[in-house]
C-alpha cells in the first residue's frame, strides 16, 4: 500500500557521460541539471515501485527544483526523496540531492500511478491519428 512518508535514495558518481558538456546543458565538466532531475525521478519512481500492484508503473508529471549547486567529475551525489501527499493516483515527494560538499538541488516532483499496458497502448495511438 502506498502512504505519505515513502522514502527513497540512490546514489551514483559523477563520470563524464553525466556532465553539462556532454549532454549538451551546458559547456562545463559539472553534474548536469537534467542528469540531477533524472535522478530525482528515478528515486521517486524505485521509492514506490514494489509497492504498486501487477501491471502499473508511475510517470513524472510535474517537476519544480533548483539546482543550487555544481559538482566536478568524481564526486559522488545522491537524492533522497520522501513521498508527502497522495491523491488516489497522484503521488507528491519532496525531494533533495546532494553531494560530498552539501545540497545541490531541491523541490518537488510529482508522479501519477497508471497501468503500463494502457497507457503504452493509448499513447502509441498518436502515430496513427490523422494529424490534419
Amino acid at each position: 500500500m502506498i502512504t505519505i512518508g515513502i522514502k527513497g535514495h540512490l546514489e551514483q558518481t559523477v563520470t563524464d557521460e553525466v556532465c553539462a558538456d556532454r549532454i549538451g546543458s551546458g559547456l562545463v565538466k559539472v553534474f548536469a541539471t537534467p542528469m540531477m532531475i533524472a535522478l530525482i525521478e528515478q528515486t521517486c519512481n524505485e521509492s514506490v515501485t514494489p509497492l504498486l500492484e501487477a501491471g502499473q508503473g508511475t510517470v513524472g508529471t510535474h517537476i519544480d527544483v533548483s539546482h543550487c549547486a555544481a559538482t566536478p567529475i568524481g564526486m559522488r551525489v545522491w537524492c533522497d526523496s520522501e513521498l508527502v501527499e497522495v491523491d488516489r493516483r497522484r503521488l507528491v515527494f519532496k525531494v533533495a540531492a546532494y553531494d560530498e560538499c552539501g545540497l545541490i538541488g531541491e523541490g518537488t516532483h510529482e508522479r501519477f500511478i497508471i497501468d503500463s499496458t494502457k497507457f503504452q497502448a493509448k499513447t502509441n495511438e498518436k502515430r496513427t491519428r490523422d494529424n490534419d
